[in-house]
């Protein structure tokens, strides 16, 4: 693993080590000792305060945003045929539909149109006086 992979997660990993030490130094103090107990639950204070300081690093770019496309796989048969919708929340603002019987996607600009009829199979998928 590159040591660039291994700093993504130091914030999770502070905050996880903040817990664990807050948890065992109580249970040390009660058990144990309570100066090593006050030790390791100051230690994962101290952690803890660090990981939540630590700024995250999960943002994607705004290219894989644009990039973005979801999988493309038939749904399963439940009795009537089934659609997926994905809106982007970002500009550009596009809309990509999934048809279940034929699993045609296709992408439309804009947000969720008011009815949509899928080009490949062409059956109705919803319309607005339906919902």
């Amino acid at each position: 693993m590159h040591w660039v992979d291994r700093m993504k997660n130091r914030r999770e990993n502070f905050l996880i080590s903040g817990i664990v030490l807050i948890i065992l130094g109580a249970l040390f103090s009660l058990a144990v000792n309570i100066a090593m107990g006050g030790v390791l639950g100051l230690s994962g204070i101290i952690c803890f305060f660090i990981g939540m300081s630590t700024p995250t690093e999960l943002e994607l770019s705004p290219e894989a945003v644009a990039a973005w496309e979801p999988s493309m796989e038939r749904l399963p048969d439940a009795g009537r045929f089934m659609y997926r919708v994905d809106v982007t929340m970002d500009e550009p603002i596009k809309t990509t539909i999934l048809c279940g019987p034929c699993g045609n996607l296709e992408t439309v600009d804009g947000p969720r149109p008011e009815q949509y009829t899928c080009s490949s199979c062409d059956r109705n998928l919803w319309s607005l006086e339906e919902e």
